[in-house]
């Protein structure tokens, strides 16, 4: 594989398992110091092993992304110990299956903390840094978010999810005009279904909801899928990489759905 990335930090939110940990895996392979952050502690801090055991360099950091005021002193560690940040993907979330009717505002208020409120602010600690750094330096930034296809439209079953994922792709957006002065792109990208420990969680509370059998759900989403299958994180953190290279300077603002076709718009 062709390192394009040597020599640039990447932050990696929710990189301690599942597709943020994709992510982190595949930036430090093309050459990326790594700062994984995750509520799990003893998950980053295993990431961050399994990423010095391949030669790379990286920092383990336990953080819950909801509690705003802990990410400031994150990001100074981070430029304390590799001096400069170039890389952002936000790809630290939480979802839950719950029916519009019974939805409370706690559930309401924690998936939309972790999910925008946390991502918000994290992107916004880390464009003041980029930003710093563009005018002292010049040096470029990428930040990739982490979407979901359920922010394309309208989900019966995760309002408050569906909603976040939407406000995600529009936060983009404007993220990509305020940054663009500073050479700093931002992206999106919109994962299908992955079998992740995320999905083994919807698959159980549908269950319980509808009941039917566990399984039942990603197999109904996979009929419905044109490629007729799953996505891997693997094949998610392959985009984000895209994104995050030279490959990508020219593109600011987008979308990426990744899905094997399910959404095609």
């Amino acid at each position: 594989m062709e390192k394009k990335l040597i020599g640039k930090v990447a932050l990696v939110t929710g990189g301690a398992q599942g597709i943020g940990k994709a992510v982190a895996m595949r930036l430090a392979s093309e050459g990326a110091d790594i700062a994984v952050v995750d509520v799990d502690e003893t998950k980053a801090a295993a990431a961050v092993k399994e990423i010095e055991e391949k030669g790379g360099r990286a920092l383990s950091f336990g953080i819950d992304l909801s509690d705003i005021p802990s990410i400031k002193p994150m990001i100074g560690h981070v430029v304390d110990h590799f001096k400069h940040i170039d890389i952002l993907v936000s790809a630290a979330g939480v979802v839950q299956y719950k029916k519009m009717l019974e939805l409370t505002e706690e559930e309401w208020d924690w998936i939309l903390d972790i999910n925008l409120k946390g991502m918000t602010f994290c992107m916004q600690a880390v464009g003041i840094q980029m930003t710093k750094q563009a005018r002292e330096t010049g040096r470029p930034g990428k930040i990739v978010n982490i979407s979901s296809i359920s922010g394309r439209r309208g989900r019966s079953l995760h309002i408050h999810y569906a909603a976040s994922k939407a406000a995600v792709i529009s936060i983009t957006q404007s993220a990509a005009l305020a940054l663009a002065p500073y050479k700093i792109n931002v992206n999106a990208v919109c994962p299908g279904i992955v079998p992740t420990r995320m999905w083994d969680q919807l698959e159980r509370e549908k269950a319980q909801i509808d009941g039917s059998e566990e399984g039942q759900a990603m197999s109904s989403f996979v009929e419905r899928i044109p490629l007729k299958r799953t996505g891997s994180p693997e094949e998610i953190a392959g985009v984000v990489a895209f994104f995050c290279s030279t490959d990508a300077d020219y593109i600011t603002g987008q979308t990426l759905n990744v899905d094997g076709g399910f959404e095609m718009s």
